[in-house]
């Protein structure tokens, strides 16, 4: 029976709005798209986005990729408010989670800089029982000391908790422990998936 359901924060509970928010420094077309190609396109970005880069590195490394648009770069990766928005249905689909007792965690490869500066996005982690953010621990999924680590921190019996999340090497990690585990596509089909396991 299950009785915790733990969820990823990027593209399960948070969208990745990166092209609106560099669209919202109203640079001209060739200067976006050379900020584009420094950043998110660059694989440092990934690193970043995992928690393995600081936010001094990474900026470092898209100077590097392209120091003619230092200025820029320096610009909008100093704000960065509006690079994640949340799904509506995020806290609503918590609450209805706990209001039927189940115990709500996350786990998730989430940069510090992101936690700090997006929290109009990341508002519906009061409504959670806790969970496990990489950068605090040092550690990234699909590692399997942060698996470890969040079975031991919450005391989980590993067969009675489902993983949601949209990356299948991060379930894998997950499904190593014992762990139920849902490859996210849409909110739809993931209750739909919960179901199958007996969560209503």
């Amino acid at each position: 029976m299950i009785k915790t359901v733990i969820f990823d924060i990027g593209n399960v509970l948070t969208a990745f709005n990166w092209k609106g928010h560099f669209e919202s420094f109203h640079y001209e077309k060739e200067i976006f798209d050379r900020i584009v190609a420094a950043t998110v396109q660059n694989a440092a970005w990934n690193e970043y986005d995992r928690g393995v880069l600081t936010d001094d590195e990474v900026l470092e490394q898209f100077i590097k990729n392209d120091p003619g648009i230092e200025t820029q770069l320096r610009e909008s990766l100093a704000d960065i408010k509006n690079l994640l928005v949340r799904f509506d249905y995020a806290i609503p689909w918590i609450q209805d989670l706990k209001s039927k007792g189940y115990q709500v965690l996350v786990l998730s490869n989430f940069f510090h800089k992101a936690y700090v500066e997006c929290s109009q996005a990341l508002d519906f982690l009061p409504y959670t029982d806790g969970g496990i953010l990489s950068y605090r621990e040092k550690c990234i999924k699909p590692q399997p000391e942060i698996y470890q680590k969040l079975i031991e921190k919450y005391q989980l019996t590993p067969h009675e908790c489902v993983f949601i999340d949209d990356l299948q090497r991060n379930l894998d990690g997950a499904a190593a422990f014992g762990i139920h585990t849902i490859l996210f596509q849409n909110q739809a089909q993931a209750i739909e998936d919960l179901k199958k396991l007996g969560v209503e």
